[in-house]
């Protein structure tokens, strides 16, 4: 099949989600979240599985609160498909989703609290045997950074994953994948084209509040598009205000687009 890549895609260290290898000299992975309440356990298992029916591999649900993380292993017993516990502050609520089952974290160290917070994450997950997604975003930089560099920009993103990386890489963890995302698409591009030459670390590639599903997907087309095309982008997300199916078609069609994936007749009219 032809590819329209720049580069070959970067071989980089793999990452095991559940059963779900991410890295390596495997494909990109196409994941989705649900924006469902994670507490409301049906309508939260009926997303994932009309995502998984369309081809989504991982999805991510948010655990925001206990009732959320009380909620996960009936869901993470019913999903056909590994999931990622996503945590912004709470430390607790990062180990009740390792606690219950939960095949990846998403998190970043510097907002989970102190050092010894981390540590207790760090090891929960060790002992569990499960990665963690470093996610920053141009929306919740450092202070330091901000000051440093003036405002949200490619170097301070690449600066902040590193950081964030190198905290748990000094816990003795390592099973990490690196995402930086901002709602602008060339500074996105270039945070992740300084990352790539300075960690081999799988990269999960998205465009932060891409918008609603047409205004969402070109964005999204575009900057992930340049990405792949350059060789970067081990996992993938479309961030759609729309449903995730929706965000997992659009993703494929990137995808298959660049010669990657080949899975749908392509209709000319």
């Amino acid at each position: 099949m032809n590819r329209l890549l720049l580069n070959p895609l970067k071989k980089t260290r793999i990452v095991r989600v559940g059963d779900v290898e991410i890295g390596g000299n495997n494909l990109p992975v196409v994941q989705s979240m649900t924006n469902t309440v994670t507490a409301d356990v049906s309508a939260t298992l009926k997303q994932i599985n009309a995502a998984s029916d369309v081809g989504a591999r991982i999805m991510r649900v948010a655990v925001p609160d206990k009732e959320a993380a009380a909620a996960l292993p009936e869901i993470l017993n019913h999903s056909p498909v590994p999931i990622v516990a996503d945590i912004h502050f709470d430390y607790r609520l990062a180990l009740a989703s390792i606690t219950a089952g939960v095949h990846k974290l998403r998190i970043n160290p510097g907002n989970i609290g102190s050092r010894d917070r981390v540590r207790e994450v760090v090891n929960a997950a060790l002992d569990a045997g499960i990665p963690i997604r470093v996610g920053v975003n141009a929306g919740s930089l450092e202070k330091d950074l901000l000051k440093k560099h003036g405002h949200p920009t490619s170097e301070a993103l690449a600066e902040s994953a590193l950081r964030n990386a190198g905290i748990l890489e000094e816990l003795g963890f390592t099973d990490i994948v690196l995402s930086l995302k901002g709602s602008d698409v060339p500074m996105t591009v270039e945070a992740y084209r300084i990352v790539s030459k300075q960690a081999d670390y799988p990269l999960h590639v998205g465009i932060t509040e891409a918008g609603t599903r047409w205004t969402g997907a070109i964005r999204s087309a575009v900057g992930l598009g340049v990405l792949l095309a350059i060789g970067l982008g081990d996992t993938l997300r479309v961030s759609l205000a729309a449903d995730p199916v929706d965000e997992v078609i659009a993703a494929y069609r990137i995808l298959e687009s660049l010669g990657i994936e080949k899975t749908r007749p392509t209709v000319i009219v």
